[in-house]
């Protein structure tokens, strides 16, 4: 005998929300995640730093497109044969995807792109444009 009380799954409280609250938007089977990232500069490059645990270089796929770097990939569920009577589903499963826009100056044909205990890293070289320049002054 369990201890805990037999819970609703997650598709019978959906629809039950569905009936009490017919306005709200729910994504639908095939909704993708969204990857979350981490996007900063350092002196020479932009960096995109995101946790994609399940995930190998070949499950993603990195690619830009003007001044939109798109990052898409599909963590697979891990099959098991035995029924799950889940008590918390929080983990995301299937494809996902971010979109990030680059500033102009950087050299995305130099970016570089590792996957590393878990983290996704993507480093793209700044353009090497001088910010500061002396203007010298000529007396005519």
């Amino acid at each position: 005998m369990s201890i805990f009380k037999k819970k609703k799954s997650d598709a019978d409280l959906m629809e039950e929300d569905k009936k009490e609250n017919p306005e709200r938007q729910w994504p639908s089977q095939k909704a993708e995640g969204e990857l979350a990232v981490d996007v900063y500069e350092t002196e020479k490059e932009f960096v995109i730093e995101s946790p994609i645990a399940g995930i190998t270089a070949k499950d993603l796929d990195i690619s830009v497109e003007e001044d939109m770097l798109t990052i898409r990939g599909k963590r697979e569920r891990p099959q098991d044969k035995e029924k799950r009577n889940y008590f918390l589903q929080e983990c995301f499963w299937g494809p996902f995807s971010k979109k990030i826009i680059l500033p102009e100056k950087v050299k995305i044909t130099q970016a570089k792109a590792t996957v590393r205990r878990g983290i996704l890293r993507l480093s793209i070289p700044k353009e090497n444009e001088q910010l500061s320049k002396k203007i010298s002054i000529s007396d005519k």
